[in-house]
């Protein structure tokens, strides 16, 4: 009794606070510890040194905020879809945790305004937004528990921002992506059915790979043709945006061909893997 009537005291005393007003029309409510929602919006590039040899910025929070909404997330959608797959809810989580999509939310929700960041926004870091708004959510969770990170992200960040059945719907075609990323590039990209086989219950399994300069860069299985090549593409467009070794071995490989001397293959254009939006 007497400690909630401290934290009403306390609350009253400072509620009147700039940095607790907007905290306050962010969440639906007044934080018990302040100084968790400043660390979730502080920015690597501007850590402060704790006076006991740390160095504080959002990233633990942002790791254990990136947990948190993986796990509520699922929840809410275990609870919506009630007749839906593990595949399908695992693709529509994705779809709502990927990085461009934390971002565009963070912006909609101000985040942007309270970040602490001593470096220039570019390509490389534009995600910081989403960063933070999963370290503001590893905050509420520190300050006021399971069920008040709950209703926020249900309410504001689901409710307000998203609508998950739309989302659900959303294809992305990895295949037709990599196929327009290749025709640009002037390279030829092939697609080759490796082998088909029956799964424990009698359905036909199929396993594609796609090939770029003779090598494999990625392999898929699936119920069809269509969706084994699918998951083929997805893994090749995570190699080629993300291996630096096997995008300079293109860019030489492309210089031995009749008339090329580039290698800018704009390989940040290649849709961002929706299975890799928390790295």
């Amino acid at each position: 009794m007497f400690k909630r009537l401290y934290k009403k005291i306390r609350l009253l005393k400072n509620k009147g606070k700039g940095s607790y007003l907007s905290l306050y029309k962010l969440l639906g409510f007044y934080p018990d510890d302040i100084s968790l929602y400043e660390q979730a919006f502080l920015h690597k590039s501007s850590s402060i040194e704790a006076g006991d040899g740390r160095w504080l910025n959002n990233e633990r929070l942002e790791f254990l905020g990136d947990a948190i909404l993986d796990a509520i997330v699922a929840d809410i959608l275990y609870k919506h879809f009630r007749n839906k797959r593990e595949g399908f809810l695992t693709n529509t989580r994705s779809k709502i945790v990927q990085r461009d999509n934390l971002d565009r939310i963070a912006i909609n929700l101000g985040l942007e305004k309270l970040i602490v960041c001593s470096t220039k926004l570019n390509s490389h870091n534009n995600h910081l937004y989403g960063n933070a708004l999963e370290a503001l959510i590893g905050a509420i969770y520190l300050d006021q528990g399971y069920r008040r990170c709950y209703k926020f992200i249900e309410d504001v960040i689901i409710k307000k921002n998203l609508d998950i059945d739309k989302l659900a719907r959303k294809e992305v075609n990895f295949k037709s992506s990599l196929i327009e990323w290749s025709q640009k590039s002037k390279l030829e990209i092939c697609f080759k059915l490796i082998e088909s086989f029956m799964d424990n219950d009698g359905n036909p399994v199929f396993q594609t790979c796609v090939t770029l300069f003779g090598r494999q860069i990625g392999v898929g299985i699936g119920y069809s043709k269509k969706e084994s090549q699918q998951n083929a593409a997805k893994m090749a467009i995570k190699k080629l945006r993300t291996d630096k070794e096997f995008q300079e071995t293109i860019a030489k490989l492309k210089k031995k061909l009749p008339g090329e001397t580039t290698g800018d293959h704009k390989f940040e254009e290649l849709p961002e893997d929706i299975d890799a939006g928390n790295s």
